[in-house]
């Protein structure tokens, strides 16, 4: 079990969000890792602004959290994102809009 950090979600909401989550990727396989870690491995880059190989080691694997916030980030002709639509569900408090869209560009780069 991992420690708590500030940016983490309580279980509640993630309850709320998880299914719209799951539906969004595709399944080859069996998850192997909770989507409740992962996600909060995201809000903690999100919130802290840390590189993604700077993610702290009780996450999971920062490809494995980089590849579902590839996922869940696309936006469709000026749609917010399923992110930023569902950050915005759970009245998550973190990085501000402009912030991710300016990040976005570099690190598909």
């Amino acid at each position: 079990m991992r420690k708590t950090y500030p940016s983490d979600l309580i279980r509640k909401q993630f309850e709320q969000i998880q299914p719209v989550l799951e539906s969004a990727r595709k399944r080859t396989s069996l998850r192997k890792v909770e989507l409740y870690e992962i996600f909060c491995a995201l809000l903690y880059v999100l919130k802290s602004g840390c590189q993604w190989r700077m993610l702290p080691e009780d996450f999971p694997k920062w490809q494995l959290v980089y590849d579902y916030w590839k996922t869940w980030s696309k936006t469709d002709e000026g749609k917010p994102s399923l992110l930023e639509q569902l950050l915005k569900k759970t009245g998550w408090r973190g990085a501000r809009e402009p912030w991710m869209q300016c990040h976005s560009k570099y690190v598909d780069s």
